[in-house]
């Protein structure tokens, strides 16, 4: 057979079109360059196996758990057409390029890619960290095979989480809610939040007092704080613990009167300087950005989610503005360094530059592969001005968030002196008090003349001495005193985790991957067991649950020493110092004394769901986690105010935007008596004979008929069906009829709502008749209030009330009318945050067809739908557009009907 004439042509593959474009600018000639669009293969769901697969050992998993845990790859329907493009670009080239990320998901795509091409001409792996002329030119004289450990190391992952997943989950679909899911890094990051919440639940205030008081020098004033009465240091917050507790000793616990008295003593006293100290201060750049210091900055400064950092930050990979967005590595190549530094010098004077280049070693306990910082691309950066006009306004902020990150991480330290003023007076009553003042003055700017960096928010007092100058005093010298005054303190709780906090927290232990901490904050949200106040992140009550149960019964797979070292263990595969089959199979089916996966499901016992939804907030009332929300229940027999009569387990709603911390003794006591009925029986519908209740459900106040179930012997009088060898059928389970509802007006509620109405409402929609055209005409109400209906042509009415009186004439009226649209006065915004700090316009939120949303006139986001408008912040609505503008505008392409092709076998 005569061998495949020479083409010329070299196929190269990337994950992405966006990336594919930017490459193939800096390609010769003869490069073609596609893009697989991520991976094209995975695990499929065990009920898509071929039918005798389904009762194999790999069955369950889609992976072979007999034999190395073989994972059972299908190419995905919606990459079949890719890969077919893809085979027919092959044919025609003489070499393939796999020019995907270099880590352990790139890896794996570049081998799924060789699996299922069966290229039959040579093949290079070729790996870049930035999409610029000079990095392709070095990838290019770097290439290599696939290294068959990282994929080792992605595919043992990916069958690591399929079995955590499929094992775990079900066990909450019984015991806590349909519809749940645990996962590897997703249940611990859960956890993580949950515990946090406890820790607020259990806290416990302290209160303290101290004093402050303006002290005045020939040479200027300065604001001073109490630091220690007879020469015992004043207790401040660090002092107590979270139970509320004084732990330190030998110090003086000011209350109110105390620090009142001392304030009145020292009014005409008179205070000297009685120690000056100054010390040099120093102070060090931050390292260049890695992926989890990124997200956690991007939060701080621009009010990103770690989501919309990573949206933004690949397209500036893609388009070659930054190097790789997922690392941990703090390091910069040589070349990076030099451009930093010249660009310091540049723009700032060389005396900014340290004459030795500075070095960042790698924080992280388990840092991936051989990447480098996310810097700017290019061996010389661009500065944010020169590329302000190619970048949208997301874009450019992040960019110039990098490039002042990494051009300080090569400038001189800030230097300055910090100075420390301990001033005192002996009071009235004979109390001595010491007051201090401290500030610190730069004498050399340094690194912070390009950049500093933020802080999370901490707990305890402030101290900062940052930027005060203090005036030039000496020991000895008499001060004049004014405004002192009592100023008192209560201890606060451990901050709720923000997006940059918990990624900060998640990296100290080694949880997971700092490129996917962004995908994982995000799913514990989607899931429902987390949510957004402002910034903070708040765990819902059926995550308290899920915790809960995972807590007692999995205990191992949610603790963090656990998680982290799976990590390593990870790692190790990656490295090429273990074997992923053996790692799955001791983890999976355990190893003497240390059980596994399996055996530890296979022997759970019995788990008391009612007890696992159980919350006690005082010795009588319990919140519960129920199929449609929380809620609370007293065991306490309770006497309704309206009626009189005894209620053995009174139960109330908990508000939905409700935190758990907030959930104190007090409010439940407050809700269990503020609550309406539950329930409350109208009468008998006398067409019916079934009874008719008001109830208070999730989404409002609403009545409905009880539709009693067939007894045991209606189900047995049932006609019999017969098989065809003559054998009787069982008896049918009867089908559960849908009982009639109807919400209740505004003007009504479950206390007043009368028989009649309730009988009014559940008749809706109310037929008024047909058009000359015979075209039937209804009156309903909906979510933006009654309407008619004729076909699909609505039309709004005044009032609830005119439902049950408007007749046909009235409405044949309305559609003799044309159509109204757009003609309703200007309806005044919901709420207003101010302008938006990329488009510089006001935001506001609006009333739309498919409920609230967010606007700047020019990006519209819909409200979410866990965030009421009374809780939605401007930080919120600054970060929920930013992730709308991240995304980009939604592409629609036209399509086109395909030519009939043959079709071909499919290959696994």
């Amino acid at each position: 057979m005569p061998s495949k004439a020479k083409t010329g042509k070299k196929l190269v593959i990337v994950e992405s079109p966006a990336k594919s474009k930017t490459i193939a600018k800096y390609l010769g000639e003869g490069f073609i360059v596609e893009a697989s669009i991520g991976h094209i293969r995975d695990l499929p769901q065990p009920s898509e196996l071929p039918a005798e697969l389904k009762k194999t050992s790999v069955g369950k998993f889609a992976v072979d758990i007999e034999h190395d845990f073989k994972p059972y790859y299908v190419v995905s329907a919606d990459k079949k057409k890719k890969v077919t493009e893809l085979k027919a670009a092959l044919k025609d080239a003489d070499e393939l390029y796999l020019a995907t990320d270099g880590d352990r998901e790139g890896e794996a795509i570049a081998w799924h890619l060789l699996e299922v091409l069966k290229p039959k001409v040579p093949v290079y792996r070729m790996t870049f960290g930035e999409i610029t002329k000079e990095a392709i030119q070095r990838a290019m004289g770097n290439l290599r095979d696939v290294d068959s450990a990282l994929v080792d190391a992605q595919e043992t992952r990916r069958v690591l989480d399929r079995l955590y997943g499929y094992e775990i989950s079900p066990v909450l679909w019984r015991k806590v809610a349909r519809g749940l899911s645990a996962g590897r890094v997703q249940s611990v990051v859960t956890r993580m939040v949950v515990d946090r919440e406890r820790e607020r639940m259990a806290f416990k205030a302290a209160s303290y007092w101290d004093l402050t008081g303006q002290f005045g020098a020939d040479s200027g004033s300065f604001k001073a704080k109490l630091a220690a009465v007879d020469g015992a240091k004043v207790a401040t917050g660090r002092d107590f613990n979270d139970d509320g507790v004084l732990t330190s000793k030998n110090v003086a616990h000011l209350n109110e009167e105390l620090a009142t008295s001392l304030a009145a003593g020292l009014q005409d006293a008179s205070f000297t300087v009685r120690s000056v100290d100054t010390k040099p201060y120093t102070r060090r750049p931050a390292a260049p950005f890695t992926t989890s210091t990124l997200q956690q900055e991007a939060g701080r400064k621009l009010r990103f989610s770690s989501k919309s950092t990573m949206q933004v930050a690949q397209r500036l990979y893609e388009n070659g503005y930054i190097t790789y967005m997922r690392t941990d590595s703090s390091a910069l190549s040589d070349e990076a360094v030099t451009a930093a530094r010249r660009q310091a010098a540049e723009l700032y004077g060389p005396e900014y530059v340290p004459q030795s280049p500075r070095v960042y070693a790698n924080k992280s306990a388990n840092a991936q592969e051989a990447h480098e910082a996310i810097r700017p691309a290019g061996d010389s950066f661009r500065t944010p001005a020169q590329v302000a006009k190619q970048l949208s306004g997301d874009e450019f902020r992040l960019y110039e968030l990098i490039w002042k990150r990494t051009v300080a991480s090569q400038m001189g330290d800030a230097k300055g002196s910090t100075a420390t003023i301990r001033l005192g007076a002996v009071a009235a009553d004979g109390r001595d008090a010491e007051f201090s003042a401290s500030g610190t003055v730069i004498t050399f700017p340094g690194f912070l003349a390009a950049y500093e960096e933020g802080k999370d928010e901490t707990r305890g007092d402030d101290d900062s001495d940052e930027a005060r100058r203090l005036p030039n005093v000496a020991k000895g010298d008499a001060l004049k005193a004014s405004d002192i005054i009592a100023v008192g303190h209560e201890t606060s709780p451990p901050p709720r985790y923000t997006e940059a906090s918990l990624t900060a927290e998640l990296e100290k232990k080694g949880i997971g991957r700092p490129s996917t901490y962004a995908s994982t904050i995000s799913t514990i949200q989607d899931r429902g067991y987390v949510r957004k106040q402002g910034s903070a992140l708040v765990p819902s009550w059926i995550a308290f649950s899920v915790i809960r149960l995972l807590e007692q019964h999995f205990s191992d797979y949610v603790d963090y020493e656990f998680t982290a070292d799976m990590e390593g263990d990870l790692d190790k595969i990656a490295n090429g110092q273990a074997v992923g089959a053996s790692w799955l199979r001791h983890f999976y089916f355990g190893e003497d004394s240390d059980p596994g996966l399996l055996s530890i499901v296979n022997n759970l016992g019995e788990i008391d769901a009612r007890e696992i939804n159980s919350i006690p907030i005082t010795d009588e009332i319990t919140l519960r986690v129920g199929k449609f929300g929380p809620y609370l229940e007293s065991s306490a027999a309770t006497v309704d105010p309206k009626t009189g009569e005894i209620v053995e387990s009174a139960r109330a709603n908990v508000p939905e935007d409700l935190a758990p911390d907030e959930l104190t003794a007090a409010k439940a006591i407050e809700l269990m008596e503020t609550a309406a009925p539950e329930e409350r029986v109208l009468g008998t519908d006398p067409h019916t004979g079934h009874t008719v209740v008001a109830k208070n459900g999730r989404y409002g106040a609403y009545v409905t008929e009880v539709i009693p179930e067939m007894t045991e012997e209606q189900i047995a009088n049932q006609p019999v069906e017969y098989y065809k060898n003559g054998k009787p059928k069982p008896p049918k389970k009867p089908v559960k009829a849908k009982p009639r509802t109807g919400s209740l007006f505004k003007s009504m509620t479950v206390e007043s709502v009368t028989l009649d109405e309730a009988l009014q409402l559940m008749s809706l929609p109310r037929v008024l008749g047909e058009d000359a055209e015979g075209n039937l005409i209804t009156v309903q109400n909906g979510r933006f209030g009654p309407y008619l209906k004729k076909g699909t042509d609505s039309r709004s009415i005044g009032s609830e009330e005119e439902i049950f009186t408007i007749t046909l004439e009235q409405a044949l009226e309305i559609y003799s009318q044309p159509k109204q649209r757009g003609a309703r006065a200007a309806v005044p915004p919901l709420a207003e945050f101010g302008p938006d700090p990329v488009s510089e316009k006001n935001i506001v939120v609006k009333e739309g067809r498919f409920g609230p949303y967010i606007t700047d006139g020019i990006t519209n986001i819909t409200v979410p739908r866990a965030t009421s408008l009374e809780e939605l912040t401007r930080e919120q609505a600054v970060e929920l557009l930013a992730e709308k503008r991240a995304k980009g505008p939604v592409k629609r392409t036209a399509t086109r009907k395909a030519p009939a092709k043959k079709k071909a076998t499919a290959k696994k």
